[in-house]
């Protein structure tokens, strides 16, 4: 009551109930206990939980506003680092970043392989873009965060074969980007961990876990966000599953795709 700045005669007003009850449900002493309409009253009216008002829990905060934080729905524009995922990067700089990308990762990509990529849909701004992503993504290698990335084994070995969404992408720019993905890989170990998991045993969204933070599901158009600490665990356990069930480890990745350019 003193947060909302409520006297008790306001709120018994507020809630439809004399003031002497207000009074009584305030005072120490006394086991008589409200009906639940009237805790009901008093939560809204407060605007805090009943479960709060109980001693039930700690957390003052009504179920709803408990969601709204705990759950984001926001836009995922066609872009490589686009501001939101960038903020994210920067808000949990120190900790580890899990990630499973919805193609190869951006952050490995080539610059000829990122035009060839965006150009349909930037078109003229595509240099622009790029140049601009292009020092978000060099951030994102020099901080001070540990990636682990883990991606199917069959969305490499597509790109290796130009097949599926890569249909149409020359051979010597697939060579030349496994030869960047594999430099990559070997001069940022062990800060940068790359993994090839198999989606018909263990399958994956596109996902990325921020440390203790947060938890980020992207569905196209949108990124789903998780802060609270169940279902950021959660998504961490199951990112911990795809590596440990991996075939293809960070060590033994650059072998790896040592074969793969062989069928380029």
């Amino acid at each position: 009551m003193q947060d909302k700045a409520i006297t008790q005669s306001a709120l018994s007003r507020q809630i439809g109930v004399d003031r002497s009850t207000i009074s009584q449900l305030l005072k120490d002493q006394g086991a008589r206990l409200p009906n639940a309409q009237v805790v009901g009253e008093c939560a809204a009216a407060l605007g805090v939980s009943a479960d709060w008002l109980l001693s039930l829990t700690d957390r003052p905060e009504s179920a709803a506003d408990i969601l709204a934080n705990s759950l984001t729905l926001t836009e995922a524009p066609r872009a490589l680092v686009d501001e939101q995922i960038f903020g994210w990067h920067i808000e949990a700089a120190g900790y580890k970043i899990r990630h499973v990308p919805a193609g190869l990762p951006d952050m490995l990509k080539t610059r000829e392989i990122l035009e060839w990529e965006y150009s349909p849909h930037l078109g003229r701004t595509t240099d622009q873009a790029i140049g601009a992503s292009e020092d978000r993504l060099n951030w994102m290698r020099a901080s001070q965060s540990d990636y682990e990335i883990a991606l199917p084994l069959h969305e490499l070995l597509s790109f290796a074969t130009g097949k599926g969404y890569y249909d149409g992408l020359p051979a010597e720019l697939r060579y030349a980007q496994l030869n960047h993905m594999s430099d990559l890989c070997s001069q940022l170990y062990p800060r940068l961990r790359v993994y090839l998991f198999d989606a018909r045993q263990l399958f994956s969204a596109p996902i990325t876990v921020f440390g203790p933070l947060l938890a980020v599901l992207y569905l196209g158009r949108n990124y789903l966000a998780f802060r609270d600490v169940e279902r950021v665990q959660g998504f961490t356990t199951h990112f911990d599953n795809l590596v440990r069930s991996a075939p293809v480890t960070a060590r033994t990745l650059p072998d790896h795709i040592e074969t793969l350019q062989k069928l380029i």
